[in-house]
This record gives C-alpha cells, sequence and structure tokens, in this order.
C-alpha cells in the first residue's frame, strides 16, 4: 500500500523514470520477438515450398508468431525478477506473464489438433471444408486453457463447472432440437458414411454436398442455382443413397425395350457404341481398347438385359459420368442418340400392344 501512495504521488516525470526501465524491458522484448518471428516464417515459408510434408507444415503453422509470445514471456519474467516494482504491480505482472504462457501453449495445442483433423480428412478422402468438427474442439481447448488461468488466479472453479452442469440441464431441455442436430452432425462426421464433396440422395432431394455445420448439412443440387439445407438429425434418422461411394463416378442407367425379332448381338453393339460416343463427348471419358478390341476401362459403358417384356426384350443401358452435373446431361444426349442409331439400323422401339376381345 505504501508503494501504491509512493506511485500516486510521484510527478508524470518521476513515473516515467521510474517506468522506463520495465517498459524498455518489455518493448525490446517485443522487437526481438517479431524479428525471430519474421525470420523464421521466411525460412519456414522456402523449406515448405521444397518439401512437401503436410506433419511440418502443421507444426510450423502452429508456431506461427509463437517467438513473438515467447520473448513477452521472457521480458515480463525479466521484469518481475529484477525490478524493484510494488507488490501489487509485481502480483499483476506475474498473472500477465502466466496469462501469455498458457495462451501460447493454447494456441498451439488448438492449431496442432485441428491441423492434424483437417488433414487426417483429407488423407481418407473427406474435404476439410466441414465447419463443425473446428467449432467444437476450438471451444473444448479455449474453455479449458480459460479455466486453468482462473485457478491460478485462485478463482475456485468449482461453482463454475457446477453452474455450467446445471445450466447445461437447463439449455438442453430448451435446444433439444438443436443439441439433436449438432449430435447428428458429429455423427455423420464420425461415421464418415457421407462426407463434404459427396454427390446423395436422401428422399427428394439429391445433389453435392458442400458443408457440414453444427446444425444443417447443405446440398447444391446438379443445376447449382440453389442450395438445399438439411437438419442433420432428419440426415441420420432416414435412408439415404451416397453416389459416391465406394467410387466416385455416377452410374446412369438409362432402360430401354426393343422388338423380339431384334438382334440381341447388334442391339449391345450398337447401344455401347453410342454411349461411349457420348461419354466422351460430354464427359472427356477415356476408352482403353485392349489387342481384341474391348474396352477394359472400369467405367466402360455396359448393356444388361432384364426381362422378356409384354412387347419387347428389355434392359437397362448401364453409362457413368466423373463430374456429377455432367449426367443428367449424357442421359439427355444419349436417349436422343441411341433413338437415331435404332431407327437406322433398323432396330425397332416397339409400342405396348394389348388385343382388346369383345364378347358382345
Amino acid at each position: 500500500m505504501e508503494h501504491l501512495q509512493k506511485i500516486m504521488s510521484m510527478s508524470w516525470i518521476e513515473l516515467a523514470q521510474y517506468l522506463f526501465v520495465p517498459v524498455c524491458i518489455l518493448c525490446v522484448s517485443l522487437f526481438v520477438g517479431i524479428a525471430i518471428n519474421r525470420f523464421l516464417m521466411e525460412k519456414v515459408s522456402r523449406r515448405l515450398k521444397s518439401e512437401e510434408s503436410d506433419i511440418k507444415e502443421i507444426f510450423f503453422r502452429a508456431m506461427q508468431g509463437v517467438p513473438i509470445s515467447l520473448c513477452l514471456v521472457i521480458g515480463l519474467y525479466w521484469v518481475v525478477n529484477t525490478s524493484k516494482l510494488p507488490e501489487s504491480i509485481m502480483q499483476l505482472l506475474s498473472y500477465l506473464l502466466f496469462t501469455s504462457i498458457m495462451f501460447t501453449i493454447t494456441r498451439v495445442v488448438e492449431r496442432t489438433v485441428s491441423g492434424f483433423i483437417n488433414v487426417k480428412f483429407s488423407s481418407s478422402g473427406d474435404a476439410s471444408q466441414s465447419t463443425l468438427m473446428g467449432t467444437i474442439l476450438k471451444i473444448f481447448i479455449y474453455a479449458s486453457g480459460m479455466l486453468i488461468i482462473l485457478q491460478y488466479y485462485g478463482i475456485s472453479i468449482a461453482p463454475i463447472i457446477t453452474a455450467m452442469g446445471v445450466g447445461g440441464m437447463a439449455v438442453a431441455l430448451g435446444l433439444q432440437e438443436t443439441l439433436a442436430n449438432i449430435f447428428a452432425g458429429l455423427q455423420i462426421l464420425l461415421s464418415k458414411q457421407i462426407k463434404v464433396n459427396d454427390v446423395i440422395k436422401i428422399g427428394a432431394n439429391e445433389g453435392r454436398v458442400v458443408d457440414i455445420n453444427w446444425r444443417f448439412t447443405t446440398i447444391m443440387p446438379a443445376n447449382e442455382g440453389t442450395v438445399i439445407v438439411i437438419p442433420n438429425k432428419d440426415i441420420a434418422g432416414s435412408t439415404s443413397t451416397n453416389y459416391s461411394r465406394p467410387r466416385e463416378d455416377i452410374v446412369i442407367v438409362v432402360p430401354i425395350g426393343v422388338g423380339y425379332e431384334s438382334d440381341l448381338e447388334q442391339v449391345e453393339r450398337v447401344t455401347v457404341e453410342v454411349a461411349r460416343e457420348i461419354m466422351i463427348e460430354v464427359d472427356g471419358y477415356e476408352p482403353m481398347i485392349n489387342s481384341e478390341g474391348k474396352d477394359i476401362n472400369p467405367l466402360a459403358p455396359v448393356v444388361r438385359y432384364q426381362e422378356f417384356g409384354d412387347s419387347s426384350i428389355n434392359f437397362n443401358a448401364v453409362l457413368h459420368a466423373q463430374v456429377f452435373i455432367n449426367q443428367y446431361m449424357i442421359k439427355h444426349k444419349f436417349i436422343k442418340a441411341i433413338t437415331k442409331r435404332y431407327r437406322e439400323e433398323g432396330i425397332n422401339i416397339p409400342f405396348p400392344i394389348r388385343t382388346v376381345i369383345n364378347a358382345g
């Protein structure tokens, strides 16, 4: 208290002289930290360009800004242990010292964990555009760091945790639907059944997944003019079709029927030729013709006969699209082209025929 009264009674010149050394120490520490950080980031940037390493990139990106924090911590430590400041100011500086250390550690941990999770999702085929997992991780890590700081300040965190528990129950009762969407979103991400950039169909909605956030999953239809926003709990509780699993290509099935008088070998050959031409034109398909003249590409179009119908032999023409939006144009052009080619080849697509007997 005496030190504080002494400081309050000082003139501005005396106060400036009193704080000159501590302020100089902190300024020098900050300058050195900025210089070291800039030097390291330049070195790291050049190294990452020459050596592509996800692990190194995660670590160095997490360490960005750390030299500045560490130099400030060293400066504060120097001030605390060398300056003859009042006890109250020394206590305040010790708090700032511990807060700086914890903030640095928390930030490095958050960046490292988030970067590792993003790389993990990317390596498993999932684009790391999802915001849900990153948001939850940041909240948890920074909340943990804040509780540790409060504990060091002498503030008991037990009442805070208790209040959070009681408040959490009240919030859970009032936000049941929101929490259901959050946990459903976590289940979707962790199960890896649906990922960002997958093409899915849920009920009447079909499109490419562009984001999975803490409440909704956003789907972009093929026309890309609008977006469809679906609550996560609706996705978790319904039957969905994922066209991107186990392969990325989109299967296009076109049912066709030809007359019984048709040569089925000719029908198959003509249909495959037309389908291949359309896939090359629209989707950039690349045939892989072997020495026997057969296309051995796994995405090659095929014909699969299904049944003897009432007036036709029915089959499916199976095509593939490597790009989601191309499937509709492929189907459109294929139907037009196959109709024209069948007429040129004399292949009949019969109308249903029914014989009506008049008993009178």
